[in-house]
């Protein structure tokens, strides 16, 4: 009988029995799939701890129940194949030899990145010297007169500047 059944011929929910049963180590079977098997012995037991709570006790004041046969449960074991373990294996050695590519390909990126970077900054330095030498050749009057003939030139006509009427955000989309 499974858990359901056993509950409907003692009066309570499924759960009570299965509490009962975790919380007084009542040696039940299992099945393949962990649910609890009894069978018609184990029912004067349940039918009893039944009793005793509907006369006031409490569960945990129920001594524990513990026959001499030890809960039996239905495991299949597991036996793994020697090809399969041998797969197992290949694909073990496939994922080192993967991350052992993976470390030498992201190695050689960084050092082609810093050898880059040394010939970025041998640029940077052979620029910056080439301009502090271009400096050194101008006179600094000469630099004064550039920067003066770069500056911004300003004519005053004297007439008023016409500025644009403003529109407004409504005047845009209505066209007034």
């Amino acid at each position: 009988m499974n858990s359901s059944e056993v509950a409907k011929h003692l009066g309570v929910s499924t759960s009570t029995v299965q509490r009962w049963v975790k919380q007084l180590n009542l040696p039940m079977e299992r099945n393949e799939r962990g649910h609890y098997t009894f069978k018609e012995e184990d029912l004067p037991l349940l039918e009893e701890i039944r009793d005793k709570i509907q006369n006031g006790a409490l569960l945990q004041d129920i001594a524990p129940i513990r026959e001499n046969n030890p809960r039996k449960g239905a495991v299949k074991a597991v036996e793994i194949q020697p090809e399969l373990e041998e797969l197992f294996m290949k694909f073990s050695e496939v994922e080192r030899r993967l991350d052992g590519k993976a470390d030498s390909v992201a190695s050689y990126q960084l050092l082609q990145h810093r050898r880059e970077i040394e010939e970025l900054q041998k640029t940077v330095s052979e620029l910056a010297a080439t301009v502090a030498s271009l400096q050194r050749q101008v006179p600094p009057s000469a630099n004064q007169e550039a920067v003066r003939k770069d500056a911004p030139l300003v004519f005053d006509t004297g007439l008023p500047i016409k500025r644009k009427k403003k529109r407004n955000f409504f005047t845009v989309f209505l066209g007034f």
